[in-house]
């Protein structure tokens, strides 16, 4: 095996006890996680918000080339032109693009065009995938395993933004490439979710439907 430079790391290691303590209170703490489409309108601190953003940094991805891009978006002028251009795709995805069947699928959660959320929402934090990277002499540098990696950071700021008390809504309009128009992104990179972050509502909800979650023995298997 090829030898590379190397540091130490601080994997820690707990008794077995302890472990099914953690993993229990780990559990308990992302069962209380849900998407809402109810944010109160208010700031959200960009400290800890840069904090998260670090988090989903640490995501392994491939050949630890890092392939993402986050725009925080917190000016009510930009979030609104966000939100006029995810509606007009919105409408005319459920007036003529979307399937029956899709529809169908969406309906006991509720959705419509109207995404006044993104309006009230502390911020948006804008996920872009990039498809390949730019070296210093213009080159591009090839990426590998994008969508895999974009996806396991974007989990990973998820559950930061949960552990820290603030609510998030995955909106992914189709297409999306009005997000990187908006927020002058280059060619190399496409939007992945728009992450509608802020503090729950006082009154917020979410679908009964979407509460309801697989068993272990319907998603687990062992040999």
């Amino acid at each position: 095996m090829q030898e590379v430079p190397s540091v130490p790391i601080d994997m820690r290691s707990f008794p077995e006890e302890e472990m099914r303590t953690r993993a229990e209170e780990f559990l308990e703490l992302m069962a209380r996680r849900h998407s809402t489409r109810d944010f109160a309108d208010r700031p959200v601190p960009l400290d800890v918000i840069n904090r998260c953003l670090e988090t989903a940094g640490r995501a392994p991805s491939g050949a630890n080339l890092q392939p993402w891009h986050f725009v925080v978006v917190t000016d009510s002028e930009v979030k609104h032109r966000i939100r006029l251009a995810a509606e007009e795709e919105e409408r005319a995805f459920y007036q003529s693009r979307a399937s029956d069947e899709w529809l169908e699928a969406l309906s006991p959660l509720g959705t419509d065009p109207d995404k006044s959320f993104i309006d009230r929402a502390g911020c948006l934090i804008v996920i872009f995938a990039q498809s390949h990277g730019v070296k210093e002499d213009g080159d591009k540098l090839k990426h590998y395993y994008v969508q895999e990696s974009v996806g396991i950071a974007t989990g990973f700021l998820i559950t930061a933004l949960h552990n820290v008390g603030l609510a998030c809504l995955t909106h992914t309009p189709s297409p999306m490439s009005f997000l990187g128009d908006i927020l002058g992104r280059p060619k190399n990179e496409r939007a992945y979710v728009n992450l509608v972050v802020g503090y729950a509502a006082e009154d917020a909800q979410a679908p009964v439907h979407a509460t309801r979650k697989k068993a272990l023995d319907e998603f687990v298997s062992y040999f």
